[in-house]
């Protein structure tokens, strides 16, 4: 995995998108919680055929500003790119951007961390039988 893979996702808002949909608001326009969603699932899916079997990624940070508002039936493209890895390998960070069809309607920064899928979901089960 090097610094510059860039991840890039594009979608139609649909209804099951739009904020008075998922309880982020009342106003029928695409949702900060769904960008916010596309940009980790952009981002993850751009790294994931650079790391080793049995490994994933999982969101630690997300710092991004939502600027514009899109309506239902436009389409988003999402780009991501990974600007850092921390000297563990472990810390991924990426710059994140959302467009519509007129222009920027979010940017900022993203974070994730590479870990052991089974050892991760096996911790956090073991938080229900504690």
């Amino acid at each position: 995995m090097e610094i510059g893979i860039k991840g890039k996702q594009t979608f139609t808002v649909t209804e099951d998108k739009l904020a008075s949909k998922v309880g982020s608001g009342l106003v029928a326009v695409f949702a900060t919680p769904m960008m916010i969603a596309a940009i980790e699932n952009t981002a993850a899916a751009s790294v994931a055929p650079y790391l080793e079997e049995g490994k994933t990624t999982v969101g630690t940070l997300v710092n991004v500003t939502h600027v514009a508002a899109t309506p239902l039936g436009m389409t988003v493209r999402i780009e991501t790119e990974l600007t850092d890895i921390a000297a563990n390998g472990k810390i991924l960070t990426f710059r994140v951007a959302a467009y519509d069809e007129v222009g920027l309607i979010g940017e900022g920064t993203h974070q994730r961390a590479v870990v052991d899928r089974t050892r991760f979901e096996a911790k956090a089960a073991a938080k229900k039988g504690g």
